[in-house]
């Protein structure tokens, strides 16, 4: 089986994180997001892959090549325009002459896709989507369906009096290569507004896969730090092995000096040197190549690659983006910063 990723987004609430590099490419444990989603798909047997890009196209091929790297088979689809997750559908059409498998590249998940192939070949659909339950649909897709599990409606962002459903549109699909035939070339298509409507009033069968997995939009700021820590706290599971939720995971070339506090579960990643008297606290993630100058304090924080955090500095429960200089003495408390660009977040009061 072949799996399509849609990974064309701009990623724009996720600014300044990303100015320069395309939102699938956000890390999530020091790792690319798409790199995660990828691994996680392999688990299923799912080698070959296409990757529907548009912004930024150059710095996922320039990542992941052909895929040989990682044991997979990768194609390329370049939107110059966006087209939308259907118009980036129906763009790489050539490719899928048998059941495949959609997902949209910004979220983390540990669906079970066995469970859900099994499911759509059993309710012998054209489609099945996967839906999550939230306690607040607001902001999502809302699915409709019968008592059979076969969808009949579905609702963009309802208004709380329109919410007749919690569980909403995970961004992952299976879908059956003739309804690709459904989808107009060459324009914008939503697959959600106008492809799945359409598909039902033509009498197609779209299944509903109600999972009680873990699903995660990373797309603000506020959801991409909880991703990290929802990970930590073992609510969503991670395809490497050597990483422990209760512990974390610390890379066997990283130098830490005698004098150095590291208190887990943190994440730290290859090359990674934390200086004299420096203190890494709980749920703190340290990227490849950084380097945390003596007296320094990271607590909660997640660091991108090569990042330099020179000494006495302070960092709570913020984002330094790659290649980052935090200057002597500096502090950053719930910030999220990229160079010379940083947004405070709004912190929940307790």
């Amino acid at each position: 089986m072949k799996a399509l990723f849609l990974a064309g987004g701009m990623g724009t609430r996720l600014r300044p994180l990303t100015n320069s590099l395309p939102k699938p490419m956000v890390p999530v444990m020091s790792k690319p997001l798409l790199e995660r989603n990828l691994l996680n798909l392999k688990r299923y047997g799912v080698n070959d892959i296409v990757i529907s890009t548009c912004y930024k196209p150059y710095y996922i091929e320039r990542y992941f090549g052909d895929g040989s790297e990682h044991g997979l088979n990768i194609k390329y689809v370049a939107e110059d325009i966006p087209l939308g997750t259907g118009g980036a559908i129906k763009n790489a059409h050539r490719y899928f002459n048998d059941t495949f498998i959609i997902f949209n590249s910004d979220i983390l998940s540990d669906i079970n896709l066995n469970n859900m192939i099994a499911f759509h070949k059993e309710k012998q659909a054209d489609v099945t989507i996967a839906a999550t339950y939230v306690e607040n649909p607001s902001m999502y897709g809302v699915i409709e369906y019968d008592d059979k599990d076969y969808a009949l409606t579905f609702k963009e962002k309802p208004s709380p009096g329109e919410i007749t459903s919690n569980y909403i549109n995970a961004g992952i699909y299976v879908f059956e290569p003739h309804v690709l035939d459904e989808i107009p070339a060459d324009r914008v298509v939503s697959v959600e507004k106008e492809t799945f409507p359409k598909l039902l009033e033509k009498g197609y069968k779209i299944a509903v896969f109600k999972s009680e997995c873990y699903w995660m939009d990373i797309g603000t700021h506020e959801k991409y730090i909880q991703a990290h820590k929802d990970i930590f706290d073992a609510r969503c599971s991670i395809s490497e092995k050597e990483f422990n939720a209760s512990e974390g995971f610390i890379s066997s070339s990283c130098k830490i000096h005698p004098s150095a506090t590291v208190e887990r579960p943190v994440y730290i990643a290859d090359n990674v040197e934390i200086g004299p008297f420096a203190y890494i606290g709980p749920g703190t993630v340290i990227g490849r190549n950084c380097r945390i100058g003596t007296a320094s304090r990271v607590v909660g924080s997640i660091l991108w690659d090569d990042v330099h955090v020179e000494s006495g500095c302070v960092l709570i429960n913020s984002v330094i983006s790659h290649k980052c200089l935090i200057n002597r003495y500096e502090e950053y408390y719930n910030t999220i910063y990229a160079g010379d660009i940083s947004k405070t977040l709004a912190v929940k009061s307790s």
